[in-house]
């Protein structure tokens, strides 16, 4: 698309997002029926969709896992290896329970799991809250809600991905709900995410059902959807904190439809946003140029960080952003965003991001991993090639 094209796509993607009011003031309480201790930050892993569709099998999943490790993707807290859709046969057995498909898995879900556990990994499966998954190739879990839990729970699930095909039209509420019931009463912890694509606003319900809820439809390899969806997530901010995040869907860096500098924005916004950090590329032939990217360890601890609370974009200069939000140790960090292809200057005012004017605070680039030569006050300025983004993290002196 060219300039303003992209212009015209992201504010159409706002204006049909944001029609229906203003959203309500998150609720008080953490929790009412998903007690499972999980997602006091943001989940790590990776997902099988975005690169493999149904592609999938029981050796793909052992070669990820096995390079999650190999990689020192692990080390950094990828930990979660998903299992997306396409995993099962298109009918249950005849005692209506779920079957894996054995060509695709023949050892069967509980053995999988046990070869991710024993490397110190987690295992996560999809299923779908309405009569099939969004692929149609196999049984949903509306009305077996609780059979199909106490299966998860068995074969030692760690996380489960709950999409919204199919559905009759059913409240997502009462859908979801059902299926938080149902992982709760299993007494495995089962990190609960809600896929439901941001239809019926599930920021405001989800903190009370699960652990993750998706706040858009699906992203794809593209630099204006990948803006777009994270403008619609930034929409819920207030929502976030641990135990439960907006989701705006899984990662794309590494599978090629943008550049790399846009990927780091993509990866960078994910970050600051207290998005789940689910890699969506092959891990086993990951290339330098993508583990620079997912492996910033010190990014990585901008999205991880204790405090749990979600940036928000600050300010919008017309295609030129500024996102920032505080984090742990006194500290905030500090996102600039050029979303033109020419080249901008773009400042933080330390009255956008929450610090006193007169403070001077030690600025960190945590891209470069290297702490700037000067220390800054009431602002910080930096020139941004195009479709490029800069990240800081602020600590104060005085």
């Amino acid at each position: 698309m060219g300039e303003k094209t992209s212009i015209l796509f992201v504010i159409v993607c706002l204006v049909l997002f944001k029609s229906g009011g203003t959203a309500a003031r998150p609720a008080s309480s953490r929790r009412s029926l998903l007690d499972n201790g999980l997602g006091l930050t943001p989940p790590m892993g990776w997902n099988s969709w975005n690169h493999f569709n149904c592609n999938i099998s029981e050796s793909l999943i052992k070669q990820t896992a096995d390079a999650l490790v190999s990689t020192g993707l692990a080390k950094l807290g990828y930990t979660y290896v998903n299992l997306d859709d396409c995993w099962g046969l298109k009918h249950r057995d005849s005692q209506g329970n779920l079957v894996p498909d054995p060509a695709k898995f023949p050892s069967g879900m509980a053995a999988l799991a046990d070869y991710v556990h024993n490397l110190g990994l987690k295992f996560g499966l999809y299923s779908s809250s309405g009569h099939a998954t969004c692929s149609g190739t196999m049984p949903g879990s509306l009305g077996h809600e609780q059979h199909d839990a106490n299966s998860f729970a068995s074969w030692g699930v760690d996380y489960l991905k709950y999409d919204n095909c199919f559905n009759d039209n059913i409240s997502p509420i009462i859908r979801y709900e059902a299926m938080s019931k149902a992982l709760n009463s299993t007494g495995r912890p089962i990190f609960f995410n809600i896929c439901e694509w941001g239809d019926m606003r599930p920021a405001l319900w989800g903190p009370n059902v699960g652990n993750s809820w998706r706040t858009t439809d699906d992203i794809t390899d593209e630099w204006d959807r990948m803006i777009c969806i994270a403008h619609l997530n930034e929409f819920y901010t207030a929502y976030a904190k641990p135990g439960g995040w907006n989701d705006p869907d899984m990662l794309e860096v590494g599978n090629g439809g943008m550049s790399y500098d846009e990927y780091v924005v993509h990866f960078s916004l994910w970050a600051i946003s207290k998005a789940p950090l689910l890699i969506g590329c092959d891990v086993t032939s990951i290339t330098n140029e993508t583990m620079s990217i997912v492996g910033n360890y010190e990014v990585i601890d901008v999205n991880q960080d204790s405090l749990g609370v979600q940036a928000q974009m600050v300010r919008d200069f017309g295609e030129q952003e500024v996102w920032a939000g505080p984090l742990s140790r006194n500290r905030a960090v500090v996102l600039l965003v050029n979303r033109k292809l020419m080249t901008v200057t773009i400042s933080a005012l330390w009255s956008d991001i929450g610090i006193p004017d007169n403070v001077t605070c030690r600025v960190r680039d945590i891209w470069q991993h290297q702490d700037l030569n000067t220390t800054y006050q009431g602002m910080l300025t930096m020139h941004l090639t195009g479709h490029s983004c800069m990240m800081f993290v602020l600590t104060p002196i005085s």
